[in-house]
């Protein structure tokens, strides 16, 4: 199979390129970039070959599937010129800038015949699908509440500038600052584990720290915290944050009835199992992948698995939508001054 990639920045470089390299599948990767260099400089380190423009990489008769790794606000124009395009397509996160984009995309996915996956990678990992399994057991009883974080000191040290002149602090082109970043994979999470509908949120955002390349305060938030219910009545918190100068925080707790799922909290034991009796199982899974330790996520391996076995995808469009609307209330209320 032959794939092509559209954008070729750090998303890019030190997770979809190197996956798709290791995929026993995958005979070449095409890379397509507005700035040339940053597109030849990907075959060098991956081999393969670049795209003169974004139509001759759609109009290549020989990829069959495309992975979107643009900036959010062109994520809807990319994905769907590919879909029409005939190409099954793996779009980063967020799948749009707002949700009447996102179901324009569904729909044109569902029209073209062609699989439309969303990399939110968390319901990727082995302890959050092991979590799941767990919860499901109900071994647990029921689940009363629950909180989630992500946060890492931001953007800045992690894109291919290197810089505070970062796209992810332009509210044109990031459109929705850490909650879009960070948040989205963790609401994605939480109706992955909960198993549930979250019915309700309340929110506040800002922007406390961050400052942008003329050290003015960025145009998107920096911080969220969300309260949040669902509609089996369970409620709980999310964090998300681009102002954690330290380790980064990729966790998660789950309360139930008859003990407590923690998950990555715990550098040997990513998924603990605390228990109302005292007993504690501990299982000593894969570290989560962070910014600055990078490994196989899993995400490329199942889109490719989905497109040769015809499978609905782990993450579809669908559930990008909910999110997605999650996140849109999340930006109306700091609008509202909430």
């Amino acid at each position: 199979m032959i794939v092509g990639i559209i954008g070729c920045g750090s998303i890019t470089r030190f997770r979809h390129a190197p996956e798709y390299t290791a995929n026993p599948s995958v005979e070449e990767i095409v890379f397509y970039d507005r700035n040339r260099e940053r597109a030849e400089e990907m075959v060098q380190l991956f081999g393969g070959r670049t795209a003169s423009s974004l139509e001759a990489l759609l109009q290549d008769p020989t990829i069959e599937a495309i992975s979107d790794c643009s900036s959010n606000e062109v994520h809807y124009f990319h994905t769907t010129k590919a879909l029409l395009a005939g190409k099954h397509v793996l779009c980063e996160k967020t799948i749009a800038a707002t949700v009447k984009q996102a179901q324009e995309m569904v729909h044109t996915a569902k029209k073209a015949s062609k699989l439309l996956m969303v990399d939110h990678n968390q319901r990727f990992t082995k302890a959050h699908q092991k979590a799941r399994a767990v919860l499901q057991t109900k071994e647990l009883g029921d689940i009363l509440t629950f909180q989630t974080t992500f946060g890492h000191s931001g953007p800045e040290d992690w894109g291919a500038t290197k810089s505070n002149a970062t796209w992810f602090f332009k509210k044109g082109r990031s459109h929705s600052g850490a909650a879009g970043d960070l948040g989205i994979h963790k609401l994605d999470l939480l109706f992955y584990l909960l198993d549930d509908e979250i019915t309700d949120i309340h929110s506040y955002a800002a922007t406390l720290d961050k400052t942008d390349e003329n050290h003015h305060p960025i145009e998107v938030n920096d911080n969220v915290v969300c309260i949040l219910k669902t509609e089996k009545g369970r409620i709980g918190t999310a964090a998300f944050s681009w102002t954690y100068y330290g380790e980064e925080d990729n966790s998660t707790t789950i309360y139930c009835q008859k003990g407590i799922l923690k998950l990555y909290q715990n550098t040997n034991y990513p998924l603990l199992i605390e228990k109302k009796n005292g007993e504690k199982i501990y299982y000593a899974l894969e570290a989560i992948q962070t910014n600055t330790k990078q490994t196989n996520s899993g995400v490329i391996d199942a889109f490719i698995h989905c497109i040769q076995e015809n499978e609905k995808p782990i993450v579809s469009g669908e559930d990008a939508i909910k999110s997605l609307q999650l996140l849109e209330e999340i930006l109306r209320q700091k609008d509202n001054g909430m």
